[in-house]
């Protein structure tokens, strides 16, 4: 996306105009959806952060500058709603809610190409190795798995993510090299090594 255009829908939407707020969230609500479901593990759940987070960037528009770029500041709100909602989850002595619909989502599962959807063999396959990957993922620690998600998933690169995490560039990769390495043992204990 289109960082100036983002601020200039940002400046938009700051002087009153509606239009100009709903597409910044048309743009970004499924990437925010995305990470908060990754985070958290439940479609439901990450919708309900991902709008809270788009209600407080509503309410920051006033205060908000383009010192940073757009969707940094964006996946940091989400972070911070994400990171909130599992605290909180934590408190009331609960998880996150996990569907079992929530894993048969096709916008969050590995990608099959036209070969392998032909086969029921290799489409059910791509959705074992899919559930060992989320299962994996959700087994690390916030930290790591943040900088892991925003990285892999996201495609940001680490000067943004420490942004977003609020760290050093060098704790972003220290803690990514760690969670690559919890990535992949824990595959190999999930039974990935056969993949």
């Amino acid at each position: 996306m289109d960082e100036s255009s983002d601020w200039t829908l940002v400046e938009q939407a700051r002087a009153g105009d509606m239009d100009a707020f709903a597409v910044l969230v048309r743009r970004y609500q499924e990437p925010v959806i995305h990470f908060c479901m990754r985070m958290l593990g439940s479609r439901a759940d990450a919708e309900d952060v991902a709008q809270e987070t788009f209600v407080r960037l509503y309410r920051y528009l006033p205060r908000i500058k383009p010192e940073a770029r757009f969707t940094t500041l964006l996946f940091g709100m989400a972070r911070n709603a994400t990171l909130n909602a599992i605290r909180d989850a934590k408190r009331r002595g609960r998880g996150v809610t996990v569907s079992l619909d929530d894993r048969n989502d096709d916008a969050f599962s590995i990608q099959a190409t036209a070969e392998t959807t032909h086969r029921p063999d290799n489409a059910a396959r791509l959705r074992e190795i899919d559930a060992l990957v989320q299962a994996a993922i959700d087994s690390m620690p916030p930290d790591h798995r943040e900088v892991l998600l925003l990285r892999e998933v996201q495609g940001m690169d680490y000067e943004a993510i420490a942004e977003v995490v609020g760290v050093r560039k060098g704790t972003v990769k220290s803690r990514l090299a760690r969670a690559r390495e919890s990535l992949r043992l824990r595959l190999e204990t999930l039974g990935g090594r056969h993949l």
